[in-house]
């Protein structure tokens, strides 16, 4: 991979330098900023930070086709759009490690870039592997802990991240500087309300433990309202078949803590969910599904999807796993 991108660098280099020898006479219009973001949530946090869409500033949404962070791969055209933008900002963890590749082949030194795991620090977490959950096949032995990449599936993590965006979009922006920390300030109001509602649902509800016949990527956010979980697989797990222990486990916590629901992210067809109601004993539990926004696509963003909107649906779907 860092072959293949130290190659496709080098022939944009060869392209650039032979436009300029070809255009000595011509006067450079003025630049756009230029803010590339991988995820849908970074680029919609990122849109609100700016006020929607500036004159002087461009947004991109890499990931714009609806492919899953975890088994994205960069096309020419993606390594092109990272190594000429201003402003790059990205989740960090193993699923990102083509990025790395690129920008550490990259020239731009005045490139500001945001790693979100960085932004955390100590806050970040683990990946965890809980009681019952399916093991991972042909696991390789790991040089240190795998991070759980869902950072964005946390408000607290969201405001976190906005106020960070504001800082250095003033850093490239100087003269937009107050633009950014009044939009950052009245985009966190949403972030603390819709925060409140969250802490407020899971206060009033006996429920603490969520039960995922899925991959698990809310683990923030359990944190966050003090849940416990039960999944079938990790959250960046690349599994789809659960075994009969693990069916049989989630099957008998499902009864143990009278539990009315199953849940599973988007896009999934709910297979391991509905076997383990039928191995319940009662077998009148619902299979819910909560966003992770791994699936949001560049029409959805122009059809009106927002980060705000999805969380807020997701609240409603808590809701109902709770009573």
């Amino acid at each position: 991979m860092r072959k293949f991108i130290s190659l496709l660098l080098a022939g944009f280099m060869l392209t650039g330098l032979l436009s300029a020898c070809g255009n000595t006479n011509q006067t450079a219009p003025t630049k756009r900023l230029s803010v590339v973001t991988t995820i849908f949530p970074i680029y919609d946090w990122t849109k609100n930070v700016l006020g929607g869409n500036p004159a002087n500033m461009e947004l991109t949404l890499l990931l714009d086709s609806g492919v899953d962070l975890h088994n994205y791969q960069p096309t020419a055209e993606d390594v092109l759009t990272v190594s000429n933008c201003d402003m790059f900002i990205y989740v960090g963890g193993e699923s990102d490690e083509w990025v790395e590749n690129i920008l550490k082949e990259n020239t731009n030194e005045n490139l500001v870039t945001i790693n979100l795991l960085e932004v955390l620090g100590e806050n970040a977490l683990e990946e965890e592997e809980k009681e019952g959950m399916e093991k991972e096949e042909d696991h390789e032995e790991e040089e240190g802990p795998e991070m759980d990449e869902h950072v964005w599936l946390s408000l607290k993590n969201a405001k976190i991240y906005t106020d960070y965006i504001a800082e250095k979009l003033s850093e490239i922006d100087e003269v937009n500087n107050k633009r950014y920390k009044d939009n950052a300030a009245a985009y966190s109001k949403k972030l603390e309300l819709l925060d409140s509602k969250y802490r407020e649902a899971v206060s009033f509800s006996g429920v603490r433990t969520l039960l995922f016949g899925d991959r698990f990527p809310f683990r923030y956010m359990t944190e966050d309202y003090g849940l416990d979980y039960y999944a079938a697989f990790k959250g960046c797990s690349a599994e789809t078949e659960a075994s009969f222990e693990t069916i049989t486990f989630l099957a008998n916590k499902l009864d143990e803590l009278s539990l009315n629901s199953v849940m599973t992210i988007e896009g999934t067809n709910h297979k391991i969910a509905d076997t383990i109601i039928f191995n319940s004993e009662s077998k009148t539990a619902k299979v819910l599904s909560l966003n992770s926004m791994q699936g949001v696509t560049g029409q959805d963003v122009k059809n009106g999807t927002t980060y705000l909107g999805i969380m807020a649906s997701n609240l409603e779907v808590l809701k109902e796993a709770l009573k």
